[in-house]
C-alpha cells in the first residue's frame, strides 16, 4: 500500500445529520444499522402522521432507542415537522423536551410531505421562534410549483424561498439538506455562518443516467432527483473541500422493494448499511481521504452546537459484498448497491 491508499482509516465516531427510520417493524429493521455506523442520528418527522408535537417526537425517541441492539451506543436527534399552523409555544416546548431542528418539507415535495407548508409567510411567528430558541430549520430545498422543471427546482427554492427567507430571518440557522446542484454548493460556501448542508453519498457517487443505465433502475430513484455529472463533480468539490459548510447525511431512506419496484415507484435511497463505506468510496477517488473525518465527524456538531464524539470507527480496505436484500418488517429492501462489492469495510 502506498501513502495514499492506506490499509485502514480510523476516525472520530460520526454522525448522521439527515437520516428516515420510519416506524414500528420497519424502525426495528433499520436501526441496527444505523446504530452499528453512527453514534447520533438526525431522524426525520415525516411519518404518518407527521411528528407534529414535542410529545410526539419524545414518544418516537422512545421508540428508536427501544430499537437500538443491546451493546451499541446510538441517540436519535429529535426534529419536528412543520406546518402552516405551528405555534410558537410547540417550538418552545420542543426545545425543552430536546428537540435539535424543524423541518420544512414544500407541500407535496417528497414522501409524505402533503402537511408541509404551502406558504413560508403562515410560517413566520414559528421561524421567529424557532430563531430565538437557537433551533435549526431543516430545509428539503425544492419547490414544488408544477411548472418548474424537476431539476431546475433546487436552483428556484435558493432564488424564490432561500434568498427571502434568509434576509427575514438573518440569524436562523438553516441546514440545506441534500444539496444536489453547483448552485446550491455555491450559495452554501458563499452564505454566513448561519447556514449549512448535507450532502448523501448517491448524490456523491451519481448523477442522473445511473437512474436509466439498462432500464429504470428504481432503487437510484431519490428526492431531490439526482442531477448532471456537473452537478455531482461540484458536490464532491465541496464535500471535500475541508469546508466546514459541509456534513455528512446520508438522507437514507427505507423503502420495501416491491414498492420501490411499483409502476409508481418510491423515491429514497437505503444507505445505512454501508453508508460510511460509499463515502470513504467517494473521498478516496477525489485523493482527499485526510478530509473525511472533519465532514463525517467535525462539521455537524459543530454547526448544530453539540459536542463531538470521543470514540472512534476503523474502515479497512476489504473487498465484501452489500446483500442483495435485507428483512423490512415483514417485507424486503434493498440497499443501494445490493450485490456489489465494495473495498473499504467498516470494522
Amino acid at each position: 500500500m502506498t501513502a495514499a491508499t492506506p490499509s485502514s482509516i480510523t476516525l472520530t465516531r460520526p454522525d448522521d445529520w439527515h437520516l428516515h427510520v420510519r416506524d414500528g417493524a420497519a424502525m426495528a429493521a433499520v436501526v441496527p444499522d444505523t446504530a452499528r455506523q453512527f453514534a447520533r442520528a438526525i431522524v426525520m418527522p415525516n411519518l404518518r402522521p407527521p411528528v407534529l408535537t414535542a410529545d410526539q417526537a419524545s414518544g418516537y425517541r422512545d421508540r428508536i432507542r427501544a430499537a437500538v441492539p443491546s451493546g451499541l451506543s446510538f441517540e436519535p436527534l429529535m426534529v419536528l415537522y412543520l406546518t402552516d399552523n405551528t405555534p410558537a409555544e410547540e417550538v418552545v416546548r420542543a426545545k425543552a423536551m430536546g428537540a435539535v431542528a424543524f423541518k420544512l418539507y414544500p407541500a407535496g415535495a417528497t414522501t409524505n410531505s402533503d402537511a408541509g407548508v404551502t406558504d413560508l409567510r403562515k410560517t413566520y411567528k414559528a421561524l421567529e421562534a424557532i430563531q430565538r430558541e437557537g433551533l435549526v430549520l431543516c430545509v428539503h430545498g425544492e419547490v414544488t410549483d408544477g411548472d418548474v422543471d424537476v431539476f431546475d427546482r433546487e436552483k428556484a427554492f435558493i432564488d424564490d424561498k432561500l434568498i427571502p427567507l434568509r434576509r427575514d430571518f438573518p440569524e436562523l440557522k438553516v441546514a440545506f439538506e441534500h444539496i444536489t446542484t453547483k448552485e446550491a454548493a455555491q450559495y452554501v460556501n458563499e452564505a454566513d455562518r448561519f447556514v449549512g448542508a448535507t450532502i448523501t453519498p448517491q448524490h456523491l457517487l451519481y448523477n442522473r443516467n445511473a437512474i436509466f443505465m439498462g432500464g429504470v433502475r428504481p432503487h437510484y430513484y431519490c428526492l431531490p432527483i439526482l442531477k448532471r455529472e456537473e452537478h455531482r463533480l461540484a458536490l464532491v468539490q465541496a464535500a471535500t473541500s475541508g469546508s466546514a459548510k459541509f456534513f455528512l447525511g446520508t438522507d437514507s431512506a427505507p423503502h420495501a422493494s416491491h414498492l420501490k419496484e411499483h409502476a409508481s415507484g418510491c423515491a429514497g435511497c437505503y444507505t445505512a448499511p454501508c453508508a460510511l463505506e460509499l463515502y470513504a468510496e467517494v473521498f478516496e477517488a477525489a485523493g482527499a481521504l485526510d478530509k473525511l473525518e472533519a465532514f463525517a465527524s467535525f462539521n455537524g456538531p459543530d454547526y448544530y452546537g453539540l459536542p463531538r464524539n470521543t470514540d472512534q470507527v476503523t474502515l479497512v480496505r476489504e473487498d465484501w459484498v452489500v446483500p442483495e436484500s435485507l428483512p423490512f418488517g415483514e417485507a424486503q429492501i434493498k440497499p443501494l448497491r445490493g450485490g456489489e462489492t465494495l473495498h473499504w469495510r467498516l470494522r
